[in-house]
């Protein structure tokens, strides 16, 4: 934790990037296992990085897993990040929750501009992900998202906890804090030189801009 801010980087793809991660002070370590991300993983590469990655939790990023997926999966990672459609019947949803629990179930919607993440889905699971919407994908845009959107939301459930994601880096990060009121951010392609190659100098400032703001409250 960085002045009371919890910090996930996403997107990684090597030992070395998760070292710099666990260095920079990251409370998670994400992986996308999502095969059309350019910043994919396979079972087989997370596994052989598995035993020597920083002991810190682990995420994995799926999008609309099939049950099956999501079996294989849940005794390798520490929570599941899941993207999806936000009007996917929650019966589906439900399934996700059985599986993983809700305690280490993230829920990412793709909710619309202006939208707000449907009631329904507020049970199955204790952490929400805001990322940026992309009407022909999930995430992976590289632009910040809507921020007094997250802030909303986080004022209107706040037995929950939200976790600000798209775009995020140096040169943003403060102005996401101040106009979204994250206690928990997600960052990735805005801390890379190239898809899924992390750059220690974008992450080193980030943190370094984290660490200069004062008076953050912890998170939840």
């Amino acid at each position: 934790m960085i002045q009371g801010l919890r910090l996930k980087v996403c997107g990684l793809t090597s030992l070395v990037d998760a070292q710099l991660a666990d260095n920079s002070g990251a409370d998670f370590l994400g992986f996308i296992l999502h095969p059309a991300s350019p910043r994919h993983v396979t079972l087989a590469q997370y596994d052989a990085m598995a035993e020597r990655l920083p002991d810190r939790r682990r995420v994995a990023v799926l999008v609309e897993p099939e049950p099956a997926q999501l079996r294989a999966v849940r005794e390798r990672f520490d929570y599941f990040q899941i993207h999806f459609c936000a009007d996917l019947p929650v019966a589906i949803v439900a399934g996700w929750t059985e599986i993983v629990g809700r305690e280490r179930l993230w829920l990412a919607p793709k909710v619309k501009p202006g939208e707000s993440v449907p009631e329904y889905l507020l049970p199955q699971a204790k952490y929400f992900l805001l990322d940026t919407f992309r009407a022909d994908g999930f995430g992976g845009t590289g632009r910040a998202g809507d921020w007094p959107q997250f802030a909303r939301e986080q004022r209107a459930h706040p037995e929950h906890t939200w976790i600000l994601a798209g775009g995020l880096g140096p040169d943003n990060v403060l102005a996401a804090l101040e106009s979204s009121g994250a206690r928990f951010i997600d960052v990735n392609s805005g801390v890379e030189a190239a898809p899924g190659v992390k750059d220690p100098e974008k992450l080193r400032r980030l943190v370094a801009a984290l660490r200069a703001r004062g008076g953050v409250a912890p998170g939840r």
